[in-house]
């Protein structure tokens, strides 16, 4: 036995214990100093989490990534305090092989540890990044509301109910009109999104924004509505004066070809003139590209939803896959893969179906992906579902309420919520 004492200490039981919290192989060495070197950084950052998990809660800390900042300081973190955790572990090996006891199984032990902390803080960091990532290419503030979709500004688009030259138009007012929301009610205590469904097909040049639904929730009374616009509404006035000829649903692509009448961005414009026509002050925004939306649903392993009445559309088209013309579901309860749940969507022209009954059925499935989506089983998938979203999803609506919006959604009951698709009336 050696006079140091080092041979009644285990090298292999001091890297173990650094690697569950720097500084304890040392302590366990009786090297207490620089047990409270290892140990002090790592108990810093522990508290810093235990308070934020009592003032935030998960969730709220979770969400907290969005902001490109915070996001950016966790991945940085968590390389250093994986950085930090192997050379406690190195430290401790390197003083116990003095004894010559076990060298070999120390030796192994922590080549064996080092690989997990490096693959738990690599996923720590590509978790980060996957966050940062995202709320990058999701909550484009301001910035996009003038060209989210830069395909549909430079396609051809023909729109055969407006003008012979195939290009919707806008009409001068003959005599000045009441707005479609004079009168309505307005108060700021709610939040009024829009949700935009950018609709873009193998046969079809150009993007249509064919779901078009106003979300508004109010906090206070904790209830909301769904407000769905068919697509072939048509001639609407104008919030800032004149008529606009085509459908509703090519606004956006106009919009982006002739920006000089529509300073504000043709989204922001689209978010406009669609709170002017319900009389609501339209605040945010939220585009989807139905493309990405098959993705974000065949990561999430499907929705279920409560299909109110048969569909038998035999001309639907829409497969991406191979299936056959025609798209045919039963009524009730039914957990559709991505492709079905994109015919859900977008089929119309089964018996008695239209566009009016298709906006509801968005609706369902929009009801039914938030509760998927929000599931602790979507947890292991989060760094691809996070990646589909960056891709499928563009919103000016601030990372920074996100918490308070999700909060308000756990505590609106699918009850308390309102869905109504302007009729005929509207077309």
């Amino acid at each position: 036995m050696t006079s140091t004492g080092t041979q009644r200490h285990s090298g292999a039981i001091a890297i173990a214990l650094s690697f569950l919290w720097p500084g304890l192989g040392q302590a366990y060495q009786r090297r207490y100093r620089s047990a409270l070197i290892y140990a002090i950084p790592i108990v810093l950052v522990a508290a810093y989490v235990a308070l934020g998990l009592a003032q935030r809660g998960i969730q709220d800390m979770a969400l907290e990534l969005f902001d490109s900042s915070f996001s950016q300081t966790v991945l940085v973190l968590g390389i250093l305090l994986g950085a930090w955790r192997l050379l406690s572990m190195v430290e401790a090996w390197w003083f116990a092989r003095r004894s010559g006891s076990n060298a070999a199984l120390a030796a192994g032990i922590l080549v064996a540890l080092g690989v997990v902390v490096v693959g738990v803080h690599g996923y720590v960091g590509y978790v980060s990044w996957a966050f940062y990532d995202a709320g990058n290419q999701i909550f484009v503030g301001g910035s996009a509301g003038g060209d989210l979709f830069p395909d549909a500004s430079t396609d051809p688009f023909t729109d055969p109910s407006a003008d012979p030259s195939g290009e919707p138009t806008i009409e001068s007012p003959s005599a000045p009109g009441a707005s479609p929301g004079e009168g309505a009610a307005r108060t700021s205590s709610r939040i009024t999104i829009l949700l935009i469904g950018i609709d873009k097909t193998p046969t079809r040049t150009h993007s249509l924004t064919d779901t078009l639904l106003v979300l508004s929730v109010d906090p206070g009374a904790r209830t909301g509505a769904m407000i769905s616009i068919p697509r072939d509404v048509g001639r609407v006035p104008l919030y800032f004066g004149g008529t606009y000829t085509g459908k509703i649903n090519s606004l956006l692509s106009y919009a982006q070809r002739h920006a000089s009448a529509f300073p504000d961005g043709s989204t922001t414009a689209l978010a406009k003139e669609i709170g002017y026509l319900v009389g609501v002050p339209v605040g945010y925004y939220a585009a989807v590209d139905l493309a990405g939306f098959v993705k974000l649903v065949d990561l999430v392993g499907g929705v279920t939803v409560d299909n109110p009445r048969d569909i038998n559309d035999p001309v639907y088209g829409g497969w991406t896959d191979g299936r056959p013309i025609g798209f045919h579901l039963t009524a009730g309860r039914h957990t559709l893969d991505a492709q079905q749940a994109l015919a859900f969507a977008r089929s119309r022209m089964g018996a008695g179906d239209s566009d009016f009954s298709r906006a509801r059925r968005q609706q369902l499935l929009l009801l039914a992906l938030q509760k998927k989506m929000t599931s602790p089983d979507m947890l292991p998938r989060l760094p691809s579902i996070l990646s589909a979203a960056g891709d499928a999803v563009k919103t000016n609506f601030p990372a920074s309420r996100l918490s308070e919006m999700l909060d308000l959604a756990g505590q609106v009951d699918q009850g308390a919520i309102s869905r109504v698709v302007l009729g005929p009336e509207y077309s």
